[in-house]
Order: C-alpha cells, then structure tokens, then sequence
C-alpha cells in the first residue's frame, strides 16, 4: 500500500491488482488485449488507491490526448444521449473523455465542429444522430478513426454500428403471434423514412412466413400520439377486425392506446399493443404499459467505442455491425386469466 505522504503510483495500482505496471497502464487507458477480469481488477485498485493519472504526462508518452469527439444531429438526445451515455462507460475505463458537439443537421456547423475537434487533436469520433438510415461520411480523409453509431456511412469501408431494426419487429411479430394473434395491423411513420420501411418489411416477412397477411397497413403517417390515435380511429370507422397492432414507434403506440380505451376496446384483451423505442417516457405512461422493442442504444455506444478504441490501437473493423434488439413484455401484451366462476 502507498504511503500518505506520496502520490500515488501506476506501480501501485499494480502491486494492488497483482499484475505489471504495464499491464495495469493498459487496463487504465483501454489499450492492448486483456481479459476484462484484469480490466477490472486494475480499475478497482485505482478506485480503491485513489489513482489519479498524470493526463499530460500520458500526451507525452503516448502521443495521444485521450479525448474522443462525438458529432450528433439529433438536438433534442432522445437517440444520442443513451449512445453517448454507453460510449462513456466503455471510454471512462481509460479515463479518456467525450467531447458533444450537435450538428444540428447543419453541413456548415457540423464541419465547423469537425474541424474544432481535430484541432483539439482528439483521439478518434463517434458520429451519431437521430436517424439510422445512412449518411455521407463526414469527411474523405480524416487523420483519426470514426465510427458511425446508430447511423451508418454511406462508404462501406467505414465502421457503422447499428441496431438490427429488422430483427427488433420479427421479435414483435413472433411475440404476438406466440400470443395467438392472428389479426396484427401495423401502424408506422413517415413512408420516406428509413426506419419504417425496415420495420415494415420486416414484419410483413415474418407474417408471411406463417402464412399470414397484415390485417391492415402499412399506415404511413407521422411519429407521433395523434397519428397514433388517427390510425386506430381509421382502423375501426373501417371495420377493419384487428386483435392486434404493431407500432413503429412508442409514440404512435401510446396514441393507439388512448383511442381503443375511447372506442371501448381493451389492451390487451381485445387489441394487443406493441411499440418500437422502448422510450421510458412513453411506454411506461402508456395505458397499460407498454410491450415494447428495446434498441438498446447504451449497449450499441458502448460497443461504437470499444470498435473506436480497437481502430485508434491499430485494428479497425470496417463495415455494418449488428446489434441485436430485445423485447421487452408488458401488460400491452399480456393474456389475461380466466374468470372462474366462484364457489358456492
């Protein structure tokens, strides 16, 4: 153990976690291939020592500044925010910090910030924003690693981590099929819109595999409670027999909810209810709460900056990567019991 009278060491950290003063600068600064139990126990002996690294001294040895920047369009977070929150756990391991910058969907700002991070001299960038369909790069040539998260580049030699939106609504689809539904309508956003074309399509594959067409859709509309309520309301002045629907979105979802609790029909008894997001605000506001296909988009930055960190250490991996959705069951779905008849 260090003395109180001295700073503590890197050699400290080391003999603590019983491994070589280099070992534990690796496990500090996120470099090298080490097994996560070393990571850990490393990170825990700093914590426990109260190890602070010298930030100046490690430029100067390493010839990095262990800063990363993150370039987003979507002002509001509702996407970039659990993506930053992820990537800054996977980051914070190498104490390495997150510079934020919103592009604002503005070309000119989003250069301006580009151009400020690289003066900065910041270690690699994660590009992001509220949008998953593909993007120009953010430049030819960059002197750094970028990875896209949530977004993908348009050029297939640069790294894209992306939620597998497709398997998300299969999910969907088979759980209210599991449910024995057999009438599903699907109610989305904006027929332009990247997200809702996969989703659709992707549901509609997964019914046909079990030799089912939609009950209704797509209804291309807005992302948004009133579509949500509209779309219901269309639904059923139609005559169209549902006994379940699948959203694009919680929004829409929650907006489906409110208007078959006003036309007298219950969720899940008569119409099961599935969103897309698994966006707290809404799913779980939602009456009943929400099942719903989680992204997992703390999950996806964290793994966008491992990808950065592999990238800025010498081993890029270009191209799409993957991540897969869960489903998260709520009451939306759930198969009420039946009423026994009491005892007399």
């Amino acid at each position: 153990m260090p003395k109180p009278d001295r700073p503590v060491t890197i050699s400290d950290v080391a003999a603590l976690a019983a491994v070589s003063a280099g070992t534990a600068s690796k496990a500090l600064n996120g470099r090298g291939s080490l097994r996560p139990e070393t990571r850990q126990r490393v990170r825990e002996a700093a914590e426990r020592l109260g190890f602070q690294a010298n930030a100046a001294a490690r430029s100067l040895q390493t010839g990095r500044t262990y800063t990363v920047g993150m370039i987003t369009t979507d002002s509001i977070g509702r996407f970039s925010i659990p993506v930053m929150l992820g990537a800054e756990d996977a980051l914070g391991a190498g104490r390495m910090s997150v510079f934020l910058c919103d592009g604002r969907d503005d070309p000119i700002r989003e250069q301006y910030y580009l151009d400020t991070l690289l003066s900065r001299r910041v270690d690699g960038i994660i590009v992001t924003g509220r949008r998953s369909q593909a993007r120009p790069p953010v430049r030819g040539t960059l002197p750094v690693p970028v990875v896209y998260a949530f977004v993908s580049s348009t050029n297939p030699a640069d790294c894209s981590v992306l939620a597998d939106e497709a398997g998300g609504a299969r999910k969907a689809v088979n759980h209210l099929l599991a449910t024995g539904r057999r009438r599903i309508a699907h109610i989305t956003g904006p027929e332009h819109h990247h997200s809702a074309l996969v989703r659709w399509a992707a549901a509609s594959d997964q019914l046909a595999q079990s030799g089912l067409e939609p009950a209704a859709g797509p209804m291309f509309g807005e992302w948004s409670e009133a579509w949500g309520r509209q779309a219901v309301g269309m639904l059923l002045t139609g005559g169209v027999d549902v006994d379940a629907v699948f959203c694009g979105s919680d929004q829409i979802a929650r907006g489906a909810a409110e208007q078959l609790r006003a036309s007298g029909r219950r969720v899940p008894d008569d119409v099961a209810l599935v969103g897309f997001d698994n966006w707290d605000t809404m799913a779980l506001a939602c009456q009943p709460p929400l099942t719903s296909v989680d992204m997992d988009l703390e999950g996806l930055g964290r793994t966008a900056a491992d990808m950065l960190l592999a990238a800025i250490n010498g081993h890029p991996e270009p191209g799409a990567h993957y991540r897969p959705c869960r489903l998260v069951v709520r009451e939306s779905t759930a198969v009420s019991p039946p009423i026994q008849p009491s005892g007399g």
